[in-house]
């Protein structure tokens, strides 16, 4: 009997050790797997490289507008999205850089709509 006890104490003891900093965390305070969290910085990335290779294809007016796009997306997924959800997008505190991406999206959608059309 006397050992049916401690097998059941060391049990609860290896269970609470599980639920502290030392452990594993708790199934409630477990946070989005780390990929996961880089997937807004990916999409983001993308559509900047995209942007980029418009314009390095000679298209002035939409590379700018395509970058400018990307850069209002990594704006709405810093506004709308937890801290722990945003990985590599929060920089800055979130009003920072909602303020900065806003205003490089506003300033490249004027440079695409005053650059000139070059014609082929």
């Amino acid at each position: 009997m006397d050992q049916a006890m401690r097998s059941a104490v060391n049990r609860v003891e290896l269970a609470e050790l599980s639920d502290t900093d030392e452990g594993t965390p708790a199934p409630e305070e477990r946070t989005a797997p780390t990929w996961l969290v880089q997937v807004p910085y990916v999409l983001v990335l993308s559509a900047l490289a995209a942007g980029v290779v418009i314009v390095a294809a000679a298209y002035f007016k939409r590379g700018p507008a395509v970058i400018a796009g990307a850069l209002l997306l990594a704006a709405a997924f810093r506004a709308f999205l937890p801290a722990e959800w945003i990985g590599m997008l929060a920089v800055r505190r979130r009003w920072v850089d909602l303020v900065t991406l806003a205003t490089m999206a506003v300033l490249l959608i004027v440079l695409a709509w005053v650059a000139p059309q070059l014609s082929s």
